[in-house]
C-alpha cells in the first residue's frame, strides 16, 4: 500500500507520532511509523503532562461519584421518612439501619460507574485494548505461579503488620466499623464489595490510570509519593478518627504503588489488594456469626 505524503490516511494526522492500534496505556510510542501500511492516531496519554492532567480529572470524577451517588440513593428514603414520620433529626437519620444499608449497597453502582469512566479513558472510547493497556498481566521476568505466590505472601505480611499496628495503637471505631455493626445485610454487602469490586476499581484508577502518565511525566519517586497519598487521602475520610488505621492504609497504599512501579504491571498490585481485602471480608462475615452467638 502506498504510504507517501499523498496518502489520505497520513494527511489525517500529519504532525502526530504514529502508533499501532494495539499500543497500550503503558506503552511507549513505537519506532516504526505504521503497521500494515496504515497510519493511526496516537494514544492520548503519550503526552506525559497532558495525560497526567487527564488522568487526574478521571480520579476527580471517581471521587465525585463516590461522594454524590450514595446521596442520590439516600434522598428518596429520607423523603419517605419525612412524609411517613414527620421531621426527623439528622443524627437519627444517619443512624437508621435501612438508610445505612442503602448507602452500603450504593457502593456497587459507584464502582460500576467508576469502572465505566476508567474504561472509556483507557480505551479512548473503545479504540484501544483495555487489559493490555493497563498492564493487567505478570511481569515478563516473573511467571504466573511465582508472581501469584509472592503477591499473596506480601499481602499476608501486610495484614500481619496491620493487625500489629491496630492492636498496639488501638483507636476509636471508624465509620466503616459503624457501617458493619449497623446490620447483618450491610455487613455482608460491604464484605462482598471489598472483594468483588473495590480492589480492581481502585487499582484501575490509582495504580493504572493516574500512575502511568504521571510516572512518564515526573518520574517514579514523585509518582509513587503522589499516587500513594491520593489513595490514602481518600480513605482518611472513612477512618479520620483512628490514626492507627490511617497508618495501615498509608502503608498499604505505598506498598501497592511501589509494587506497580517496580514490576511495571498492575496485576501484582491487584492480587495483593485482593488478598488483603479478602482476609478482612472473611473476618467481617465471621464477625456476624460471632456477634450473633454473643447476643444469645
Amino acid at each position: 500500500m502506498n504510504t507517501d505524503e499523498s496518502s489520505p490516511q497520513l494527511k489525517q494526522f500529519p504532525e502526530q507520532p504514529l502508533a499501532p492500534p494495539d499500543a497500550g496505556f503503558g506503552s511507549e510510542p513505537p519506532a516504526t511509523p505504521t503497521q500494515s501500511g496504515l497510519a493511526v492516531p496516537p494514544a492520548p496519554w503519550w503526552e506525559p503532562w497532558i495525560g497526567a492532567l487527564k488522568a487526574l480529572l478521571v480520579w476527580f470524577a471517581s471521587v465525585l461519584v463516590l461522594v454524590f451517588l450514595p446521596l442520590l440513593v439516600s434522598i428518596p428514603y429520607a423523603v419517605y421518612k419525612f412524609v411517613a414520620s414527620g421531621p426527623i433529626s439528622a443524627e437519627a437519620l444517619l443512624k437508621d439501619p435501612l438508610l445505612i444499608l442503602f448507602n452500603v449497597v450504593a457502593i456497587l453502582p459507584v464502582h460500576a460507574l467508576t469502572f465505566l469512566i476508567g474504561w472509556w479513558f483507557v480505551t479512548g472510547g473503545g479504540k484501544y485494548p483495555f487489559w493490555k493497556s493497563i498492564g493487567f498481566e505478570w511481569p515478563e521476568n516473573t511467571g504466573p505461579g511465582m508472581g501469584l505466590m509472592l503477591s499473596i505472601l506480601l499481602a499476608l505480611i501486610l495484614f500481619a503488620v496491620a493487625v500489629l499496628i491496630t492492636s498496639l495503637w488501638g483507636g476509636a471505631k471508624t465509620d466503616i466499623d459503624l457501617l458493619i455493626e449497623s446490620s447483618v445485610p450491610a455487613r455482608f454487602v460491604l464484605a462482598f464489595a471489598a472483594v468483588a469490586t473495590a480492589p480492581f476499581v481502585e487499582e484501575l484508577i490509582y495504580r493504572g490510570i493516574v500512575y502511568t502518565p504521571l510516572e512518564r511525566a515526573a518520574g517514579k519517586v514523585i509518582s509513587i509519593i503522589a499516587v500513594s497519598l491520593l489513595f490514602a487521602g481518600v480513605h482518611v475520610i472513612q477512618y479520620w478518627n483512628n490514626i492507627a488505621v490511617i497508618l495501615v492504609i498509608t502503608i498499604l497504599s505505598f506498598t501497592l504503588t511501589i509494587t506497580r512501579a517496580v514490576t511495571g504491571k498492575l496485576l501484582p498490585a491487584f492480587i495483593i489488594h485482593l488478598v488483603f481485602n479478602g482476609i478482612q471480608s472473611i473476618l467481617i462475615v465471621l464477625g456476624a456469626f460471632v456477634d450473633h452467638e454473643l447476643l444469645k
